[in-house]
């Protein structure tokens, strides 16, 4: 009987050498006479260990890590298919501190199973929630998810259960369900990872929806800087329309849905969600105003369901437990949980997932281990490049949408980006009005111009020029950007750039910006 051996083939683990372990893995086995099956599983979020190599044992799956290739021969000396002892050895997976911590629901399969098998998906309670909405009404369905309190996970927080009543109530010969995995924020990878890792639940969750509503068609628009994920979501559809989960008769429900994948245009305002269904339908991606909604009048003018991928990834979930189950996780109105991401200046980056109500503090500290420099944390961006800046004495903030809103935050995509004390906030105000004029569809002014009047009126205030009438300008000119703007690129941009500001006054006040602007 071959040793079961995971090395995950998720495109952050590639990237620091994983399908080189693996070769090597296959190679040593081969020299070596021993039989094994290397299983390219998804991440487990670990990823300051990756490589993470996983051996399936009598008690359990065991941890190695970060395996080179040239640790290899040493890992087949001390018998690690066996769970030996290694320099490198971690102990049981689910024991690691990092793991037993978070409440998996959306992330649970993720870096355990094979993430293209059907039967491996199946054997880990996948398609429970697809086979229990097939023996429901629509309006039981929708009604499931209503009471779970579930909010779309792509940041605005609208309630994903009065989306879904809307389109079902909608009368029309096509309804479609559209999922926007254009990830672009900075900081973000858990759609990245969960259709790298457990494609499958976004697949269930996308049918799910489409029996709720009466959709029978589904796109799932993915970023263009995912050619793995978009590789890893065709075989898995394919797979799942083979096994009968997508096709003419959907779970045995007598009801059509399928779906497809589209990669994305490679532009951050496709990420808006009129954009992305422009951009579907073979456009330039720009903005629509609204109304009319995608709900009403969405891909080519039809009902239109579109959500994030971590908001039809929690959706099996909530069907295969009930609503009750899922909104007993979280705080006040943010019902279930978030999948977290750790990156920039931090000891241990990843994915965490976990019930709303943690706290910042708690993610940087005790999951991310401080700052990777080892200096102290000044401040924390929460919510992509649109999100506030927050310094020391808001760390203790819960993450929910309200308690975010409350501080002139937002949760957003759960991003968490981390910097340390040798940022410069003026710098980074600078970068998120940059950012929009770069990013800018162009459709309306208070974006297109607006963002490009804030680089220079930034600038100004860095080099010292009339700094009192410029921060004047600039202070309106975010509130015609707020209030003015079609959508929330432009709307939002003032939210980093107002927190810098309020927060770290003393960076835009320092001799020699002129300098600093211009590097």
């Amino acid at each position: 009987m071959s040793a079961r051996i995971f090395v995950p083939g998720d495109s952050a683990a590639i990237s620091v050498g994983a399908n080189k372990v693996a070769d090597a893995i296959r190679m040593e086995a081969a020299r070596r006479g021993v039989a094994v099956e290397i299983v390219r599983n998804g991440s487990r979020g670990m990823l300051w260990l990756e490589p993470l190599v996983e051996v399936e044992t009598p008690a359990g799956r065991v941890a190695y890590g970060p395996v080179t290739p040239g640790d290899v021969a040493s890992l087949f000396d001390a018998r690690f298919i066996e769970g030996g002892a290694h320099a490198l050895a971690l102990g049981k997976t689910e024991d690691l501190d990092w793991m037993k911590r978070q409440q998996r629901l959306t992330f649970a399969r993720c870096g355990v199973i094979d993430p293209v098998s059907i039967a491996d998906y199946r054997a880990h309670g996948g398609f429970a929630g697809l086979e229990k909405a097939a023996r429901m009404m629509p309006a039981e369905i929708v009604a499931e998810v209503t009471a779970s309190g579930l909010r779309g996970r792509g940041g605005a927080g609208f309630p994903t259960g009065i989306k879904w009543k809307t389109v079902l109530g909608a009368e029309a010969d096509q309804k479609y369900i559209v999922c926007n995995a254009d990830e672009g924020d900075s900081g973000t990878f858990a759609d990245r990872m969960l259709m790298e890792g457990d494609p499958f639940t976004l697949i269930e969750g996308m049918a799910i929806a489409g029996l709720a509503v009466g959709a029978t068609k589904g796109f799932v628009y993915i970023r263009s800087e995912y050619p793995h994920a978009f590789r890893v979501m065709e075989k898995a559809i394919a797979e799942a329309r083979r096994a009968g989960s997508l096709g003419a008769d959907v779970a045995g429900s007598g009801k059509a849905f399928d779906m497809e994948a589209r990669l994305g245009a490679g532009a951050y305002i496709c990420g808006e969600e009129t954009s992305l269904l422009d951009s579907l339908e073979g456009k330039r991606g720009q903005v629509r105003a609204k109304p009319p909604l995608p709900a009403l009048k969405g891909l080519f003018g039809k009902p239109t369901v579109i959500n994030n991928v971590l908001s039809f990834a929690a959706t099996p979930w909530i069907l295969a437990h009930g609503a009750n189950a899922y909104a007993d996780y979280g705080l006040g109105r943010s019902k279930g949980t978030q999948p977290f991401q750790l990156a920039g200046n931090i000891r241990r980056g990843g994915l965490v997932e976990l019930a709303f109500g943690v706290t910042i503090r708690a993610l940087v500290e005790d999951f991310g281990g401080g700052s990777r420099t080892g200096r102290p944390v000044r401040a924390v961006q929460v919510g992509g490049p649109l999100g506030a800046y927050f310094p020391d004495h808001l760390l203790d903030t819960p993450l929910g949408y309200e308690e975010m809103l409350a501080v002139k935050g937002m949760l957003g995509h759960g991003g968490v980006v981390v910097f340390d004390d040798t940022v410069d906030l003026a710098r980074q105000a600078r970068f998120a009005m940059q950012f929009c004029a770069i990013e800018s569809c162009g459709k309306c002014t208070p974006c297109r111009i607006g963002s490009t009047r804030g680089v220079e009126t930034i600038d100004k205030i860095i080099a010292g020029t009339e700094r009192a009438k410029n921060r004047a300008v600039l202070d309106d000119l975010c509130q015609v950007m707020t209030d003015g703007s079609l959508c929330a690129l432009g709307g939002l941009t003032p939210i980093p750039v107002v927190s810098a500001l309020t927060h770290f006054p003393e960076d835009f006040e320092k001799p020699g910006g002129l300098r600093l602007a211009a590097e």
